[in-house]
């Protein structure tokens, strides 16, 4: 028991600041985003998705506005507008997310009244006229008489600017100042307001404002259903628009039964007393309620304003619908990053919740879950920091995942059960924290050896060599040595064609998908990664550990990297992005291998000769056109195994002693009947060019061209036309010189 007390000691201390956590004694930002994470995770897994028909969204779209010109419209096409809604359309009610602040001037009414004062006031008839002309002109009067008498929800917003000036009317409160003393509700409070003018306020069935909560991350999960401002309550919009529909039902503040009235907790409020039965909406300690998101954007039918005013909308689309007026045009369109999407119409917001409360359907939070939030982590973490010492790895794994999924069960569970919402980051990060303690701990003290050669070599080979490493750990070392090893360079084909025509981060993601798999098939090979230069890889076989089958692991790389890249330009195909094309040159011979760099920066690499012919030979494969080429040293070990297209004899730059490059076509055994036959043609070929057999030597390549065209057969028959006119002589040893790297 003595050696887990340090352990345990350490245990208690990660559970304990946990605890104070979950107590809310003090809040750690961390964990309070993760819980706005995992809520998120949490509403995208169960949300139904489905369109919901009660509810419409009125779109003053791009549409609306090329058809009906700029915003705002004159004040006569909204007043038309509500009639066609509810004389033509037969619309149960209407609710606006938008303010009508300013007068309407278009009619030019005003610019009338100065003249008849002014220049024109001694002409009796131009007064007169006006006058019989005044109720067409005025087309404010005409939109608020046109909201009179009819189930319209005018919207507003309020503001926290200290020195904001308030514009237009605000509605009557729900509640007057002094309703909620002494509960310490953290209602969110408003200095200044926008709101409508006052005649439409007047007319209007009643008013709500739009103003949602945003959360620390800039979320919009919750909208408060009560704000106070200048000591008084206001309802929201979708509240507002609620009550109008059940009748205008007074609201009632719930608290739990037997409650102190020094309580601070409002857990919902109650609609009683409409035509309906009563409903009850929970809110939070800001008497706040979570947005019921149905899915992402258009979870609701759009329909265009100018449809409506067209008479486009056939008529079942919009009898007895509740409809939101809203925007989505650009340069009006009010976004809000929300869980279900970064540019989320503010529109639609009104329209879950207002979805959402004649459902019952809104997740609660209330003030009681941080009791059983406490008694949660101090469950599980118990449970793991006094038993979870005394196990073996394997065991230990057990428990904790058995621990953290009734962690995840019980918190599912209030989620779809109860509607609550029952924060898991705490706990969570309990059971996950104390796991990786205990598992840290035997990690430090029993596996000092095979971290050091995790730290050493992890970033270059497989865990499954290095786990062969620690086995025999003298034995390897970064020291600098020479020994033959095979050498691997691979490189994208026109990568700066590609990179120009995507955007940064789909070009990031398109490189990470290709390194990513690349990098797959070097490890299942028991290839040492290099390093990455920009888009090509370089890779080597044989260091740090020894590997007879270095060769031949590194063509088998080549190969298969071909086979990886056709199933990934499946992928990006299917994403709209290029194909891409490789080319891979591998050699083999002595190199020194070890930790090379400078004080600054060091490197497990390869250098000599025999590395740079590699990356020459990767250079050189859009020469041949071919996507792999292997030189001599390399064919020489692996002949027996891989079947190979000899493709010339090179000297290329740096080198004097001219070498065979090869292009393997497959292994051993594996290479098709008609494959074979047409290599046996071109070794015949490539014997007659080499004989200066210049006739013989077109007439087999234009043969093999026949049978299956290949760029590397129309080059050397331009290459025997050129030798035919311009003869290199006798002494003439058919090597290929290139200039370039």
């Amino acid at each position: 028991m003595k050696q887990y007390l340090p352990r345990y000691g350490l245990g208690l201390l990660i559970l304990l600041v946990l605890l104070g956590h979950s107590a809310r004694v003090y809040q750690i930002p961390f964990v309070n985003h993760l819980d706005s994470l995992i809520y998120d995770a949490k509403l995208r897994l169960t949300m139904p998705r489905t369109v919901d028909p009660r509810v419409v969204i009125l779109d003053i779209d791009e549409k609306s506005l090329a058809e009906q010109g700029r915003w705002p419209w004159g004040r006569d096409k909204l007043a038309l507008l509500m009639d066609k809604l509810f004389n033509q359309y037969g619309m149960r009610l209407v609710g606006f997310d938008v303010v009508f602040a300013e007068p309407d001037d278009s009619s030019g009414l005003r610019t009338l009244d100065a003249l008849a004062k002014k220049e024109l006031r001694e002409v009796p008839a131009f007064s007169s006229v006006l006058r019989e002309l005044r109720p067409q002109l005025d087309n404010d009067a005409r939109f608020a008489e046109s909201m009179k008498n009819r189930p319209i929800i005018l919207g507003y917003y309020f503001s926290s600017r200290e020195d904001g000036v308030s514009t237009g009317a605000v509605p009557s409160a729900v509640f007057p100042a002094g309703t909620f003393a002494g509960r310490r509700i953290g209602f969110t409070q408003w200095v200044s307001h926008g709101g409508n003018l006052p005649e439409f306020q007047k007319a209007a069935a009643g008013a709500g404002h739009f103003n949602p909560l945003v959360d620390g991350d800039g979320i919009s999960r919750r909208v408060p259903l009560l704000v106070e401002y200048k000591g008084q309550y206001y309802e929201s919009l979708s509240l507002a628009m609620v009550r109008n529909l059940l009748g205008n039902p007074v609201i009632i503040p719930g608290y739990p039964s037997n409650s102190p009235s020094s309580y601070a907790a409002m857990e919902w409020l109650e609609l009683k007393g409409g035509s309906e039965a009563p409903l009850a909406i929970p809110v939070d300690e800001n008497a706040a309620t979570l947005i019921p998101y149905r899915g992402a954007q258009g979870s609701f039918r759009y329909i265009s304003i100018t449809d409506v005013l067209t008479d486009k909308v056939p008529k079942e689309l919009l009898a007895g619908r509740i409809a939101v007026v809203g925007t989505t045009a650009p340069g009006l369109m009010d976004l809000r990053a929300t869980p279900v999407g970064a540019a989320y119409p503010g529109v639609e917001i009104h329209a879950n919740l207002i979805a959402g409360m004649l459902d019952g359907a809104i997740k609660h939070k209330p003030p009681y879950i941080l009791g059983a939030d406490v008694l949660l982590v101090l469950l599980a973490g118990g449970v793991m920091v006094f038993l979870l010492p005394m196990l073996s790895p394997f065991r230990a794994t057990v428990v904790g995942s058995i621990v953290l999924l009734l962690l995840l069960g019980i918190n599912f569970s209030f989620w779809h059960v109860s509607n609550v919402v029952l924060p898991l980051a705490s706990g969570g990060i309990a059971v996950i924290l104390l796991y990786a303690m205990n598992m840290s701990w035997g990690y430090f003290v029993e596996s000092r050896t095979k971290r050091q050669l995790t730290g050493l070599f992890g970033q270059y080979v497989p865990p499954e060599l290095v786990e062969e490493m620690s086995r025999d750990p003298e034995n390897y070392s970064m020291a600098g040595r020479k020994a033959e090893l095979t050498v691997l360079f691979s490189d994208v084909r026109g990568f700066t064609t590609i990179s120009e025509g995507l955007e940064p981060d789909e070009l990031a993601s398109l490189m990470n998908q290709y390194l990513g798999a690349m990098t797959i098939v070097v490890r299942k090979h028991r290839g040492t990664l290099d390093k990455y230069i920009g888009d090509a890889i370089m890779a080597f076989w044989g260091a740090p550990v020894d590997d007879p089958e270095h060769a031949k692991n590194a063509v088998l790389t080549g190969l298969e990297m071909h086979v990886a890249l056709h199933e990934l330009n499946k992928d990006l195909v299917a994403k709209g992005w290029p194909e891409l094309k490789i080319g891979v040159g591998v050699n083999t011979g002595p190199m020194t291998v070890g930790d090379m760099g400078s004080p600054v920066r060091q490197s497990y690499t390869v250098m000599g000769d025999a590395v740079n012919l590699g990356s020459r030979l990767e250079g050189i494969t859009k020469q041949y056109g071919v996507g792999f080429i292997v030189g001599e040293g390399t064919r020489e070990l692996v002949k027996k195994e891989f079947i190979f297209r000899e493709l010339d004899r090179v000297r290329v730059k740096g080198k004097e002693d001219p070498v065979g490059i090869y292009e393997p076509v497959g292994e051993e055994g594996k290479v098709e009947k008609d494959d074979l036959d047409e290599l046996k043609l071109w070794n015949q070929a490539l014997r007659l060019y080499r004989a200066q057999d210049w006739d013989q030597a077109e007439v087999t390549l234009m043969n093999l061209q026949r049978i299956k065209p290949r760029y590397l057969y129309d080059l050397y028959i331009k290459r025997v036309e050129h030798l035919r006119t311009e003869p290199p002589g006798e002494n003439w040893d058919g090597v290929t010189t290139f200039e370039t790297k």
